[in-house]
């Protein structure tokens, strides 16, 4: 039976929905609010309620919310603020996820905010901004972002969190406290006194492994690493891939084992596909070992590059596979990776894809 899929595409230039029905051609329907940059969008499973995420210099931070498919949009800036005393305000809004009924939001500099009334106002944790470690918190290439929350899949007290550049940290009270765990990460960029510190990590992706919620992936700013312990060890899983750089990872949704890289040819070196050949890197067995995917990618001259967030996966059997670039294509697998295909060119520059799907 052919399936219809729905893909939310943030790009610096607003939203864009690609939707493909069955046997049918994928359609591009965009850009939603072409003025501003959405850096995340998701859809809520249980309602199909659409939310992006994004903003600027121009327009500060701001969340669009759509209760029809993306046909009109409501947006909303109300309490992003860390006080009329703070030393710095929100920017921009960089990430988004679903906890117990609650509205997730990180932001730029880093910190995250909660709505409990479907994005229509927000509320700041102050937690994650109280802690201790905060003044050794540094900005990536990108700024101070907060671009990646995981819930626990049974317990929305239970998150993570990635920063760049600080590191993982996790909450087991639903955000008003956080710890560091970033042990087993290196920073080759600092003192080889400090490499393995316990914060300043530059983590770029983190993704959560399927039906096992205590092991988690991370690509690094300095290497690929595993955690079967809940992000308090970390190990390296590196060997066999390209470079040790990379910005996105893809869980698959059903093998805890499977995983989906794109790694880059170096943070000094261009920062694209190595060789100027696209490939997208798996494993079937939890980072042991790798296999480059090319089948359908440019192989000539293809010096492109996948964000953090522009590469996802679908719930179907065979699992479908996503990425978007930064020269605004997007590239569609359906089975697991072994074949690709162009579904779409010449978009802005593409900063997240996130499969739209509900609960059945």
């Amino acid at each position: 039976m052919a399936r219809s899929t729905k893909l939310l595409v943030g790009t610096k230039k607003g939203l864009f929905i690609l939707t493909k029905d069955g046997d049918g051609e994928w359609t591009v329907d965009g850009p939603h609010f072409a003025l501003a940059p959405v850096n995340h969008a998701v859809m809520e499973p249980d309602t199909g309620v659409i939310y992006a995420a994004g903003g600027g210099e121009w327009s500060g931070p701001v969340v669009w919310r759509s209760d029809d498919g993306g046909a009109s949009w409501t947006h909303s800036s109300e309490g992003f603020s860390y006080g009329e005393d703070a030393e710095d305000g929100v920017r921009s809004v960089w990430s988004l996820a679903f906890a117990g009924g609650k509205l997730l939001a990180g932001v730029q500099p880093a910190g995250l905010f909660q709505s409990e009334d479907g994005g229509r106002t927000f509320t700041h944790l102050e937690g994650l901004r109280d802690h201790p470690s905060r003044t050794n918190w540094f900005p990536g290439g990108a700024g101070l972002i907060l671009h990646h929350i995981l819930v626990h899949p049974s317990d929305g007290n239970r998150l993570w969190i990635g920063i760049s550049a600080a590191g993982v940290f996790a909450s087991d009270d639903g955000g008003t406290t956080w710890e560091p765990r970033n042990t087993g990460t290196r920073m080759d960029y600092a003192p080889p006194e400090e490499r393995y510190a316990p914060v300043g990590q530059c983590v770029h992706s983190l993704v959560m492994a399927a039906g096992t919620p205590d092991r988690l992936y991370q690509q690094n700013h300095c290497g690929m690493y595993r955690s079967d312990d809940s992000g308090h060890t970390w190990h390296s899983i590196e060997e066999g891939l390209p470079s040790s750089f990379g910005f996105p990872a893809a869980a698959h949704p059903h093998d805890p084992e499977t995983l989906y890289l794109f790694p880059l040819n170096g943070d000094a070196d261009g920062r694209y596909a190595p060789d100027g050949k696209a490939a997208v890197w798996r494993t079937r067995d939890g980072g042991h070992t790798w296999t480059a995917l090319r089948d359908g990618l440019p192989q000539n001259s293809a010096f492109i590059t996948v964000l953090r967030q522009a590469m996802a996966t679908d719930r179907a059997n065979p699992a479908g596979s996503y990425f978007g670039t930064t020269s605004g294509s997007v590239f569609a697998s359906h089975d697991e990776g072994e074949h690709w295909t162009p579904i779409a060119a010449h978009l802005p520059t593409i900063t997240s894809v996130e499969v739209a799907s509900r609960q059945p």
